[in-house]
């Protein structure tokens, strides 16, 4: 399971690509991890522009100012900032693809990783009762 180092390396190593970048589309090819992918996650995302990726606990954050993609690596999940020409592997689950054309996409073999959203000014479930 990927530990706090690896999700803030995750985090720091994301964030410049996608801060201020505005979501093209989400394209997800498998939505069932840990919890299913909401069917209306992609209208919800798309044309949304990424103001800053915040990691809370092991649950990374993706601010827009309509709310937050709130994403979980799982046990083996990872994300990857790849070319658009780069054809998906086996567990390639999502990609969001961003404006400036390149695409952060979502792998892990377990699938027990989650890609959920918080409604700008909500609480989500599994972020109440984290610490400070």
């Amino acid at each position: 399971m990927p530990e706090l180092p690896e999700v803030e390396t995750t985090r720091r190593g994301v964030e410049p690509h996608v801060k201020d970048q505005r979501v093209k589309r989400l394209l997800v090819r498998e939505g069932r991890l840990r919890w299913p992918i909401p069917p209306d996650l992609p209208g919800l995302l798309q044309g949304q522009r990424i103001e800053r990726v915040e990691r809370r606990a092991k649950y990374l954050l993706f601010h827009t100012a309509a709310g937050a993609l709130l994403v979980h690596l799982g046990m083996s999940g990872s994300l990857r900032l790849v070319p658009p020409s780069q054809q998906p592997a086996r567990h390639d689950h999502f990609d969001i693809e961003l404006a400036g054309g390149n695409v952060l996409r979502y792998n892990d073999p377990r699938r027990f990783g989650c890609c959920l959203w918080v409604a700008h000014g909500e609480s989500h479930a599994l972020l109440e009762n984290l610490g400070p």
